[in-house]
């Protein structure tokens, strides 16, 4: 058949008759394989005869081409080039590429429709408008505005932001019209928030349309996520939006649940990336059209684009989640604190510890303290214990196996109850071994490396691998070891051991568990990775404290009471029998919190600290990286403000071959130096100010070592 359709075919053709039907199904195919045209310049086109410039933001991160770019707009584009639309421009051609006076040639390119005007202060020819990739308007005033804010204030472009604010398009989720808005709830019942010296007079306020702004240091105890649901369920029955951002999916699901029980289904969207695009993108857009008035979700979500905002919520804002590590790495805590200012709306920041941000904004007036009786928080917590040095070193349990006596004593006993949370400083299995006796770290003895010990029992360098069988302390002369910190792994191999009958879960980063049973088992858990037990946890231990507290960075204190007490917060209150021990010297100021449970007065007393060194929060400090030769030449290029204090510079540890290089730290292989430049409160947006122009100068004349800049960085040391 398909040879005679062949050969009718060309005779048909021949004949100047109509083609056949194989023939067209071969014209077709053709014309499907050939490439689309690229959008082209409009050459003599028609321009739109009102308002025929349009301003367009390009997508170029870089410093020296943060600014608007005037564009022609063609006739054709005119209904659809509104403001807040994504276009395509072409963008790189010279002067000299002129015809019919338009600008011709360039690169295709990304962008946004900032404005149209109807005329240009561009004395040149203008390129027009290539492409409206959609007409849906994606970036409004707000939100143009709060990112050109977080730009300001953390010394990045406009186009780095707005690449965090506004997903990637989805056609297909555009095309789905979004739901029609429900009517705003009724005020809800102050519930759990009457615990709270002043939590009933925070809703009240929230639903009689006001702006409170609390800092809230939330009671153990998993009621947090149904305190959030319904600050949020007051803002909306005041007829305005409300945010909730959350470190991670496992809070934002708590968050989600909560509010869907309190409210029912379609009045709030939840953001987070295990959603996928399509989905997120769907839910943004009806936050963005108007149709959802409420938000939960991860870091990404503190762009969210709600309409009327009147409450903006973070819990846990010490969590490290909470920092951005793409350019220009803002907080979501500072972004709220902006939107809060630019939109004049109510603020909520909670946890069960408090930062000692949370403490300043307090202190400063800004915010109210939203806080229980002690008596309340008495009984709502549980019973913390201590382990230290002196006990362990009178302790022959405690040489000879991973938990002293006491620990293990609490374990046996909450095993009679319910299951038992142990939290270890790291996952894995591979622990790093120092002296037994005077804990100096053991090194090899060919490179100075870090002995380690490896699953079979040997004792080898984790940098040139050799093995070693006969080390001693060099400090001491003692030949016994012990592991600097124990892996999440090899902990629950160990008390798989010690209590054979008992089965033993792990939750860390490989896999992380949501919930566990309330039948007695042990959870082996990395900080953060905790799961919530049914019912609570008996009891919980709290291993290798030390190590947290060690680490050499201004916030570690910080940053080891807001882990312990995490995790102590999931075991049952102290009359229903739930027990805490934490293997740290008990005379330390966070361990001293922990027993108190006084997360409060630390962040205080912390605050006074740094007041009196000029540490920040109190001061503003900006971070300088890179080669030493390129640094240098920085900070002799950028004029400082006045008041300015260059620290440094020094030395980077370097980064580990094999593994991803964290935020701020050098690539692999490289040597750099970082400086530090603190100046007082008041002066951070002088600070910015002169590290972007410095940075956007360097760009323009074409640097090729690269120099990054921090604001506010998270770790200083």
């Amino acid at each position: 058949m398909s040879g005679e359709n062949g050969q009718g075919g060309g005779g048909a053709a021949a004949e100047g008759g109509p083609p056949e039907q194989l023939a067209l199904i071969r014209e077709s195919v053709r014309r499907a394989k050939a490439p689309r045209a690229k959008p082209r310049t409009w050459r003599g086109a028609e321009l739109a005869p009102e308002l025929p410039v349009a301003r367009v933001l390009v997508d170029k991160g870089v410093l020296h081409l943060d600014r608007y770019f005037d564009y022609a707009v063609p006739a054709e584009l005119d209904a659809e080039a509104q403001p807040g639309v994504r276009v395509r421009v072409r963008f790189g051609a010279g002067r000299g590429r002129v015809r019919e006076g338009r600008r011709e040639g360039g690169g295709l390119i990304d962008g946004f429709l900032i404005e149209r005007l109807a005329a240009s202060d561009y004395s040149g020819p203008l390129a027009a408008l290539a492409q409206v990739v959609s007409p849906e308007p994606v970036l409004g005033e707000e939100l143009l505005g709060l990112a050109r804010a977080v730009a300001d204030r953390y010394a990045g472009s406009l186009a780095d932001v707005l690449q965090l604010a506004v997903p990637p398009r989805n056609a297909r989720a555009e095309q789905r019209p979004s739901p029609a808005p429900l009517p705003p709830p009724p005020a809800p019942e102050p519930g759990s928030w009457a615990r709270y010296e002043r939590g009933s007079a925070f809703l009240e306020s929230l639903a009689a349309g006001g702006a409170p702004r609390a800092v809230w240091n939330a009671l153990p105890g998993p009621e947090w996520s149904r305190e959030l649901a319904r600050a949020v369920a007051a803002t909306l029955a005041s007829g305005r939006g409300a945010l909730v951002v959350v470190p991670d999916g496992r809070a934002a699901a708590r968050v989600d649940g909560a509010l869907t029980a309190l409210l029912g289904e379609g009045r709030h969207a939840l953001l987070t990336a295990d959603a996928g695009p399509e989905k997120r993108y769907r839910e943004w857009l009806a936050v963005r059209r108007g149709s959802v008035r409420a938000v939960v979700g991860t870091r990404a979500a503190m762009f969210a684009p709600v309409r009327d905002l009147g409450l903006v919520a973070l819990w846990d804002d010490g969590d490290d989640s909470h920092s951005e590590p793409h350019a220009p790495q803002p907080h979501a805590r500072e972004v709220l604190l902006l939107r809060a200012a630019q939109d004049r709306c109510a603020f909520l920041m909670g946890g069960w510890s408090c930062t000692v941000e949370g403490a300043q904004l307090v202190e400063s007036g800004w915010a109210q303290g939203l806080v229980a009786a002690r008596e309340q928080m008495r009984r709502a917590a549980p019973l913390v214990r201590t382990v230290g040095d002196q006990d362990l070193a009178r302790d022959e349990a405690a040489r000879a196996a991973r938990l002293p006596t006491l620990a293990w004593q609490t374990v046996r006993e909450g095993l009679l109850h319910g299951p038992v949370l142990v939290q270890v400083p790291r996952r894995g299995y591979v622990p790093r071994m120092a002296c037994a006796q005077c804990r100096a770290a053991a090194r090899c003895r060919h490179c100075a490396g870090p002995l380690e010990a490896r699953d079979g029992g040997a004792l080898g360098c984790g940098w040139c691998g050799r093995e070693e069988s006969a080390w001693h302390c060099p400090e001491c002369g003692s030949f016994r070891l012990r592991a600097q910190v124990v892996g999440a792994r090899r902990t629950a191999e160990e008390l798989g051991r010690a209590f054979p009958a008992v089965p033993v879960r792990t939750s860390g980063r490989e896999q992380v568990l949501d919930t566990v049973p309330g039948a007695p088992a042990l959870v082996v858990s990395t900080p953060g990775a905790e799961p919530v037990a049914e019912g609570g946890y008996a009891a919980a231990l709290l291993l290798d404290g030390w190590a947290m507290l060690g680490r050499p960075d201004l916030r570690a204190g910080e940053d080891a009471l807001r882990r312990w007490i995490a995790a102590a917060a999931l075991v049952r209150p102290q009359g229903d029998g739930g027990t805490v021990v934490v293997v740290a010297e008990p005379s330390l100021r966070p361990v001293q919190a922990l027993v108190r449970w006084d997360p409060v007065g630390h962040a205080v007393r912390e605050l006074a600290e740094r007041a009196e060194l000029g540490f920040p929060p109190v001061s503003r400090m900006a971070a300088v990286s890179g080669k030493g030769e390129a640094v240098a030449a920085f900070l002799t290029a950028v004029e400082l403000p006045g008041e300015a204090e260059v620290l440094g510079p020094v030395p980077l540890p370097p980064s580990p071959a094999g593994r991803p290089a964290r935020p701020g730290a050098p690539p692999s292989g490289e040597h750099w130096e970082r400086a530090l430049i603190r100046v007082p409160p008041g002066r951070g947006g002088a600070l910015a100010a002169a590290l972007k122009a410095a940075q956007a100068a360097r760009m323009a004349r074409g640097g090729h070592d690269v120099v990054r800049v921090r604001i506010d960085p998270q770790d200083i040391g």
